[in-house]
């Protein structure tokens, strides 16, 4: 029988990082990976549960980061791991949470806070696991992390459009052609603004990019600490997929921020917080024309003046008239008008 306590819902004291010295240097995620050269996804990873620590379970659902995780009897994961189906990221954190909760309540194993994070890619975390996710979000009682490593395609499968492949982007699934130049004409899915929205329970929801590291590692640190499930939204530039040198994907992932593409925030208890540059460009700083970022990448390779121009413009729209900027798109509309109840 294993040694029993009285069970509580606790969670790990994790406080920030106060600057890259006070990092841990213990690595949970080490050699024996086969990511790309310049793999950001790897490196948030790697982030990731360094930030979390060693009572750590994660569950990893099909896709770049479980195939290259997993060759040949090998893994790079130094804490517990499991796979679990494509779709299915929501399911194995809320499982997983439950189950532990279960088996400490019972005295079947120490009671003690261990964390659960399970991680999934955008096709199988805003596409096909959408509902499984925003299932656990409603689960309160149950503490679990959920992040979406972002890389704008279904990558492990040979690139693929995915609901958060941006506007016009080159994908074996929308290549430019002689007739339609722009096949991809769909604005890239929202999905932390809509977890964030849509579940108000879920006490914490966050954007990160793994070009700022330390900020990164403490909205993961944030968001197992405070209790319940959660969700982090990654953005993470891929050498293959998005046609680029392997040495740009750090610049790559602050030109994202920098142009105001993908802004960094957090919503904790409903409130939203900029953090990171994208404070400062809330704040007044002029955001990067998105060419600079655009046009860096081979999948934008068959953009125009006026391709690129829409894309600005939607930009701007995000920050301009959205009602929370770059975060809720819903249009602002004249206070009276607003009172009033009229078009």
């Amino acid at each position: 029988m294993a040694e029993t306590t009285t069970f509580s819902n606790a969670t790990q004291v994790l406080e920030a990082f106060r600057g890259i010295k006070r990092v841990t240097i213990e690595e949970y995620f080490t050699s024996g990976h086969r990511t790309c050269q310049g793999c950001e996804s790897a490196l948030i990873m790697k982030l990731m549960v360094k930030a979390a620590g060693p009572r750590t379970i994660v569950l990893g659902s099909t896709g770049c980061m479980y195939v290259a995780n997993t060759t040949y009897y090998t893994t790079p994961w130094v804490v517990p791991w499991m796979h679990t189906q494509l779709g299915s990221s929501g399911s194995a954190a809320l499982g997983t949470a439950a189950g532990l909760k279960a088996l400490m309540a019972k005295g079947k194993m120490k009671a003690e806070p261990i964390n659960v994070i399970a991680f999934c890619g955008d096709g199988g975390g805003a596409d096909m696991g959408l509902g499984a996710i925003s299932a656990t979000l409603t689960h309160k009682e149950y503490n679990s992390l959920i992040l979406m490593y972002d890389n704008e395609s279904y990558a492990n499968t040979d690139i693929q459009l995915s609901g958060s492949t941006p506007y016009g982007a080159n994908t074996t699934f929308s290549p430019p052609g002689s007739v339609h130049r722009i096949m991809h004409k769909r604005w890239k899915k929202n999905m932390a603004g809509m977890m964030a929205a849509g579940h108000p329970e879920c006490r914490y929801v966050a954007t990160v990019c793994g070009s700022y590291a330390v900020e990164m590692m403490n909205k993961v640190r944030r968001a197992l600490a405070i209790g319940g499930p959660t969700f982090i939204h990654s953005l993470d530039p891929c050498p293959k997929g998005w046609d680029y040198d392997p040495m740009l994907s750090h610049e790559l992932g602050e030109l994202a921020i920098e142009t105001g593409i993908f802004p960094l925030y957090e919503v904790e208890d409903g409130v939203v917080k900029y953090y990171g540059k994208t404070k400062a460009i809330v704040e007044g700083r002029p955001r990067k024309p998105v060419r600079e970022y655009l046009l860096k990448q081979g999948r934008f390779a068959h953009f125009t003046e006026e391709d690129l121009g829409h894309f600005q413009a939607k930009v701007d729209e995000m920050w301009n008239t959205w009602e929370i900027p770059a975060v809720v798109p819903f249009k602002r509309l004249d206070a009276a008008k607003t009172a009033l109840g009229t078009q």
